[in-house]
């Protein structure tokens, strides 16, 4: 009996255990919600594309249409896209500097059409296209083109950098190009100026840097052996074009800015390492961790 009577206690003991609900799996604590986790602000990073501004040409058929081009940059950061659409426009005005842009239009611009990248464009492609039918009322045969396009450069980190890239010929003997460099603080949401760069009172220093990047540039482009004469015809000027790259500060010149026509866009490069006492630190790069000295020592463990 006793036996019968222990028999049926263990069984209830073991359906009741059997009818317990089974604790839930604990999931891993989320990082996102442990305190003991620093949460890293996510670096800013410009992302965007080039549009083509849409602007109505005549119809025309063979090699001597002319050809006009502005491209806008649509980005994420509105700021950027604004100051580089009032640079467009600067840019068209000073190539088309020697045409009467409102005269060419057919109806006089309003206010504001001027404040409008798309309606503004039109006049100067209009002015585009009474400048080709002068030309060929000339029986010229040039194909005549200008072409505006803004591309990203460097995305993020302490500068991203867009460069507007500009080309156009317009009768003459040759055609003309440039480069103009914008860099910003994407935190700030800034412009960052070249001087903005520098360290307090390094102005003349850095002039002193890019003077003698420039007489080395006279000498290895071989247009001058003597840098000293070479500046009677072409003294030395500073530029605020600017661009940091891998190879140090970068001075992007204009055509005709230091030299002939025959040098093309030029550009004087100083390293990083001149720089150390003329940037501040942020702008200059990080230094490189030697992977071998943060390995631990290993005990000899040999007799």
């Amino acid at each position: 009996m006793k036996t019968v009577y222990r028999t049926s206690v263990l069984v209830a003991a073991m359906l009741l255990a059997a009818c317990q609900p089974k604790p839930e799996p604990q999931d891993a604590q989320d990082p996102a919600s442990d305190p003991t986790v620093v949460q890293q602000p996510a670096e800013p990073t410009l992302r965007g594309e080039t549009v083509k501004v849409q602007v109505s040409m005549p119809a025309c058929e063979g090699n001597t249409c002319p050809k006009f081009t502005v491209e806008r940059l649509q980005s994420n950061f509105p700021f950027i896209d604004q100051l580089l659409e009032k640079e467009i426009l600067t840019q068209l005005g000073q190539m088309l500097d020697l045409i009467d842009v409102e005269a060419a239009a057919s109806t006089a611009p309003t206010p504001q059409l001027k404040q409008n990248l798309d309606s503004q464009t039109q006049l100067y492609a209009n002015a585009v296209v009474q400048l080709d039918q002068e030309l060929k009322r000339l029986s010229s045969s040039h194909e005549i083109n200008l072409l505006i396009s803004p591309k990203i450069l460097q995305a993020e980190g302490n500068l991203a950098t867009v460069v507007l890239n500009s080309s156009s010929y317009l009768g003459g003997a040759h055609g003309s190009n440039a480069q103009r460099y914008y860099n910003f603080d994407l935190t700030r949401q800034k412009q960052v100026q070249l001087q903005d760069l520098l360290k307090p009172k390094q102005k003349a220093n850095l002039e002193k840097l890019a003077h003698e990047a420039f007489k080395t540039w006279v000498v290895d482009t071989k247009l001058a052996t003597d840098p000293a004469q070479y500046e009677q015809a072409w003294p030395f000027k500073m530029t605020d074009n600017y661009l940091l790259s891998e190879q140090g500060l970068i001075l992007q010149y204009a055509e005709y800015e230091i030299g002939p026509y025959v040098v093309g866009l030029p550009r004087l490069v100083i390293p990083f390492e001149q720089l150390q006492d003329i940037l501040k630190p942020e702008y200059l790069p990080k230094p490189k961790v030697d992977a071998t000295a943060t390995l631990a020592p290993v005990a000899n463990t040999s007799a």
